[in-house]
């Protein structure tokens, strides 16, 4: 039987510096990897992280890696041989409450430095134009009790004025989700739920603290019996949350850190001042690209990625679009070629040990679609191009939330907002334009007729012809 790595490092020498939000598959898959290859090579043993969580469901996570003394096992799935290690970087784990007065607490203390987040692409409170939304329940809920706060922005607003209040240096505030200016979504966040309660204390934080933009990329599948299954072939069949993940990582950041950072340069991280170049390149090309494969393939039953890669039709769609659509409206990227990184996406997709499933992937499209998939349809629009490939996207999600696969088959609920999607689907099989009119999502794009036109036409042949059909037709087959 193979045997997981073990952490070399003395854990019991290791002290926080982090306090780290949101302790899903990826963030244990990416930053505590971090973490752990520089605690490795003897490095910032006064870095380690303190992980917290603020949704009930945080709870079981933290007594999963509570009953493991906070060991996390990462899993990566290497076509060519499937390696497992065991990673100490985390040595805490706060009590999940609903006031968040522990979490609050360790953000107070003088030794963390960095507080990260890993919170989804839907937890920071963006509306459709893109901006904070200070009228969402849950922050105006924390404006009125900024003492007794729900949300991590509040939690952190409460720790910032404890800190100033005490004359203690602010921490770093890092985004570690996969957003658009990350840093900034964050600093909005941030200074927009401070500004409710104390605009005095929101003026401070926008002066005074430190928000990064970053760009990071890790395929990360969600664990299933699969996964257990795996672990269990490394001897660690007692682990209850297993991570599994492709071989490639990347993090590219801003060199922000006033109250300092640990080295990681040193184990792969990229410090650049061209951090939005990177972050539009992946976005769109490797984003972009799960919803290409995503949403026709789900229409076909399809159930892992690397199966839809598999489909030629699907194959081609995905390259097509991205030649056609998408490489000439990505800025350029110092250092990269954005063919090669487009290949690179494409054997990243295809690759069958990581067997991501295409549902993953079209989960919460209504967050996803207006950071990854519209910014593209509208820089073509500018551009003077029709964005048709894109545009059948828009129809195939469309189609997709409606609810039923091409086979007849029931589509369980996959996006947060799923009641009222389906509604809206179900009204587009008629009326396609209204799908065009969530403005949520597609904000003033009712406004191009010709977008809508196109729109509206592809629903129609996806309906009339299936998806095949209309992926043959947008590649001229």
């Amino acid at each position: 039987m193979a045997t997981a790595l073990l952490p070399t490092y003395k854990r019991t020498r290791l002290t926080p510096g982090i306090v780290h939000i949101g302790l899903g598959n990826f963030h244990r898959a990416h930053l505590a990897v971090y973490m752990d290859d520089l605690f490795a090579m003897g490095l910032n043993h006064d870095w380690a992280i303190i992980g917290a969580g603020v949704r009930p469901a945080d709870g079981q996570m933290r007594a999963a890696l509570r009953a493991q003394d906070h060991l996390s096992t990462v899993i990566e799935l290497d076509p060519t041989g499937r390696s497992a290690r065991r990673i100490g970087a985390m040595i805490d784990f706060l009590p999940v409450e609903p006031d968040n007065a522990s979490l609050i607490a360790a953000m107070c203390r003088p030794e963390i430095r960095i507080v990260s987040l890993t919170v989804t692409e839907g937890g920071y409170f963006v509306d459709s134009q893109g901006q904070f939304d200070a009228t969402s329940p849950e922050i105006v809920a924390d404006g009125a009790n900024p003492t007794r706060p729900t949300t991590a922005f509040g939690a952190i607003v409460a720790a910032l004025r404890a800190r100033r209040l005490a004359g203690i240096m602010p921490f770093t505030v890092m985004s570690c989700d996969n957003l658009p200016g990350n840093g900034n979504v964050a600093r909005n966040a941030v200074v927009g739920t401070a500004r409710l309660s104390d605009p005095d204390l929101a003026a401070w934080i926008s002066q005074n603290v430190a928000f990064p933009n970053a760009m990071v990329d890790r395929i990360t599948p969600a664990t299933g019996p699969r996964e257990l299954a795996i672990a269990a072939e490394f001897g660690l069949g007692e682990d209850p949350v297993p991570v599994t993940c492709e071989p490639f990582r990347q993090w590219v950041l801003e060199d922000n850190f006033p109250a300092g950072r640990p080295a990681w340069e040193k184990v792969g991280a990229t410090f650049t001042p061209h951090v939005h170049a990177y972050e539009t390149m992946k976005i769109r090309i490797l984003n972009g690209g799960h919803a290409l494969i995503a949403y026709p393939g789900g229409l076909k039953g399809i159930h892992f990625v690397h199966e839809a890669m598999a489909d030629p039709l699907i194959a081609a769609f995905l390259d097509a679009v991205q030649t056609r659509e998408i490489l000439p409206i990505v800025p350029p990227v110092p250092g990269q070629n954005l063919g090669d990184y487009k290949a690179l996406v494409i054997a990243r997709f295809s690759n069958p040990d990581v067997a991501d499933t295409e549902r993953r992937l079209c989960l919460d499209g209504s967050n996803r679609q207006p950071k990854f998939i519209i910014p593209s349809i509208r820089d073509a629009l500018a551009a003077g191009h029709k964005a048709e490939g894109l545009t059948l996207l828009s129809a195939l999600w469309c189609r997709y939330c409606y609810g039923v696969t091409e086979a007849g088959e029931k589509i369980a609920p996959n996006d947060p907002n799923w009641d009222a999607l389906q509604a809206c689907a179900k009204a587009a099989r008629t009326t396609p334009a209204v799908w065009i009119a969530m403005d949520q999502v597609y904000g003033d794009l009712i406004k191009d007729a010709g977008f809508v036109a196109r729109f509206c036409e592809a629903l129609d042949y996806v309906w009339a012809k299936g998806v095949d059909a209309a992926l043959q037709r947008y590649l001229g087959l």
